[in-house]
């Protein structure tokens, strides 16, 4: 029975080093190969050109490289570019790159299909076929971040984990890939150019502030009335407002890092004065600054754009209080490049 190899990116600097010393080379070769497969991104064993033919042949039988592949790519008339990502089982996920004037921010995805059930969102129709490993998220990072040099001329600037999935229900491998993406040895990209979003998991939450997480939050809100968000994210009964609002002071008391709302409005959902004057109230509790972001309909159900004065009277609203407010409008609409439905958005 053929034994399934294990993706070499599954291990340490220091496994690897261990490996080869226990396979009687030097340590040293360790470094050199897990140069390859991050700072350089190789996706073969013939690419490690620097190391010996007899080392490559038993790397080969030993271990795979599971690379991700971009089986199609998308560039829409805004400059938005959406990749279908093929992982290494045949099952597909999607990141975006969204150029602005000044910076390209990629959208990655943390989960094939989602954990969650938010009745607005495309991926949530999506059973959740398993989590992404920090390699498979990894690389499409560094996929975009050719694609931001190649169509824009500079590397890429900011990252948002606000494509498919939950990313704290991949609490781990998201981190790990974190750690990879601002490593000196990875991209060494500033944890401050990278926002993770989530649908609001308050235990989560509070784990990323013990964990003293460099990087920005954002919370897919919609609602700041039970009722309402429920209706809009059915999972949200079992997280009450209350729990995510302690969730979310705590955070900050250990991190003193501001939170954005991501916030939609939906004609006859929550385009009303009660709904407006509940969001000015949540967003006091926490410093914090509002993305409302355009909808793209996924059919012709509930969940519709709201009017423009609908959003005209939050933002009137908010600022008034003097809270941070910008509208987020959608990008790739004629390659329907939502990833995840929200990744019209920057960190």
């Amino acid at each position: 029975m053929q034994i399934e190899k294990k993706d070499i990116r599954a291990l340490s600097k220091e496994q690897l080093r261990d490996f080869f010393v226990a396979n009687n080379d030097k340590a040293f070769r360790g470094n050199q190969v897990y140069e390859w497969l991050w700072s350089k991104g190789a996706h073969s064993f013939e690419d490690m050109t620097n190391v010996s033919k007899g080392t490559r042949t038993m790397l080969e039988a030993n271990f795979v490289i599971n690379h991700i592949k971009v089986d199609t790519m998308q560039r829409s008339e805004d400059g938005t570019v959406k990749n279908a990502v093929r992982l290494h089982d045949g099952l597909v996920v999607e990141s975006v790159l969204i150029p602005t004037n000044t910076r390209t921010t990629a959208c990655v995805s943390s989960q094939v299909g989602c954990s969650l059930d938010c009745n607005f969102c495309a991926t949530a129709r999506l059973k959740r076929m398993r989590n992404l490993e920090p390699a498979e998220i990894y690389d499409q990072v560094i996929a975009i971040d050719k694609e931001s040099r190649l169509y824009y001329n500079h590397p890429l600037s900011n990252i948002v984990f606000m494509g498919m999935g939950e990313p704290l229900m991949n609490y781990n491998n998201v981190l790990k890939a974190i750690e990879m993406i601002t490593s000196p040895e990875g991209l060494g990209m500033s944890p401050k150019r990278i926002m993770v979003s989530t649908s609001g998991v308050p235990k989560m939450i509070k784990k990323l502030a013990d964990d003293d997480v460099k990087f920005k939050l954002a919370v897919s809100l919609h609602s700041a009335i039970d009722e309402i968000r429920s209706r809009i994210m059915p999972f949200s009964e079992n997280f009450p407002l209350a729990d995510l609002r302690e969730s979310l002071e705590y955070w900050y008391r250990k991190t003193k890092s501001k939170i954005s709302y991501e916030y939609v409005v939906w004609k006859d959902i929550n385009d009303n004065k009660a709904s407006i004057d509940a969001l000015v109230k949540f967003c006091k509790y926490v410093p914090c600054k509002v993305n409302l972001i355009e909808y793209n309909p996924i059919d012709d159900g509930e969940f519709q754009q709201a009017s423009e004065e609908s959003i005209n009277a939050y933002i009137k609203a908010l600022e008034a209080s003097g809270i941070v407010v910008k509208v987020r409008r959608s990008r790739g609409k004629d390659i329907d490049a939502a990833c995840g439905q929200l990744a019209n958005k920057e960190a």
